[in-house]
C-alpha cells in the first residue's frame, strides 16, 4: 500500500523541520492542521510500515531509533523506582533514628 499525502508530509516535516520558523508543534498544526497528541500517534504507526522506510529509509530509521531509545530510557526509570521502593520496604525501621 502506498502512503498517502499527508504521510508524506509527516515523513518531510520529520525530515526537516528544523528549517521552518516556530516550534515543531506550530508546523504540524499548520500544515497538517493535527494536535501534537495525534500527529505523535499516526507517526508511531507510521514508522512500523514497510512503505514508510522505502520513501525515506534514512528519517525512518532515526526515528526508530529515538523511539526506542526513549523506550529504553522509560524502562530503566521504571526499574530503578521498582528497585528503590523494595528497598525502601525492607529497610529496617531504627526507633531512634524516627525520634
Amino acid at each position: 500500500m502506498e502512503l498517502s499525502e499527508r504521510e508524506r508530509a509527516m515523513l518531510e516535516i520529520e525530515r526537516s523541520w528544523w528549517t521552518e520558523p516556530g516550534p515543531k508543534e506550530a508546523v504540524i498544526a499548520d500544515q497538517l492542521e493535527l494536535s501534537a497528541t495525534r500527529y505523535y500517534d499516526l507517526l508511531n504507526q507510521l514508522i512500523d510500515r514497510p512503505e514508510a522506510e522505502l520513501h525515506d529509509q534514512l528519517t525512518v530509521r532515526r526515528l526508530r531509533r529515538m523511539r526506542d531509545r526513549r523506550r529504553q530510557d522509560r524502562r530503566s526509570k521504571q526499574d530503578r523506582r521498582s528497585k528503590q521502593g523494595r528497598r525502601n520496604k525492607m529497610a529496617p525501621v531504627n526507633e531512634e533514628q524516627s525520634r
